[in-house]
């Protein structure tokens, strides 16, 4: 498998993970999988319910074995969750084995995209902006180590999002020769 292969995307909650994934899969002709939807296929329950019984550390535990099996696939899309890079193995399996991309939004940006949404339990206190704030402040680093392209969501539209990050995707596969990966070592053949 060469990083060529597989398509990761990173950013917190509310960054577009989910909906750049499915188009991306669509576009390059991949599989798309969202870690947070398997975690909760394998539960039978949404993950604030996973968080109620089990708490963070339980969520985190199953979202480390998903990512896991899920870069351990070939001609995938993956959306992580937000939190999935507190974990470094999850960090190493994202930088071994695809393309990262960190779609990166301001807090403010995020929030008024999630405000709404009652499936995010992390957002579930007093003032969620300020938790937006402090979760960027924490997991922006982490993103960014792992990232090999950072796309800023600002107020463009999904379609011109996508449209501009496949010309990067385009770009830089197009700039490695077969056998390379992403960051120029060879890959096994």
């Amino acid at each position: 498998m060469s990083k060529r292969d597989n398509l990761y995307l990173v950013g917190l909650m509310g960054a577009g993970k989910t909906t750049v994934g499915r188009l991306l899969a669509r576009q390059y002709g991949k599989t798309f999988h969202d870690s947070d939807h398997e975690i909760e296929a394998r539960c039978g329950v949404k993950i604030p319910v996973i968080f109620e019984i089990e708490g963070e550390s339980g969520f985190r535990k199953r979202e480390e074995a998903a990512i896991a099996e899920l870069t351990a696939l070939s001609n995938v899309v993956l959306a992580t969750g937000g939190g999935a890079v507190l974990s470094l193995a999850n960090r190493e399996k994202l930088k071994q084995n695809g393309v990262v991309i960190y779609l990166r939004g301001t807090p403010e940006q995020l929030f008024e995209r999630t405000r709404h949404d009652r499936n995010r339990p992390l957002l579930q206190t007093a003032d969620p902006l300020a938790r937006f704030r402090e979760l960027y402040k924490q997991r922006d680093p982490l993103y960014r180590e792992v990232a090999d392209i950072v796309v800023d969501t600002g107020r463009q539209s999904v379609g011109s999002m996508t449209r501009v990050l496949c010309g990067k995707l385009d770009l830089l596969m197009s700039g490695l020769p077969d056998g390379v990966d992403i960051k120029g070592s060879p890959t096994k053949p």
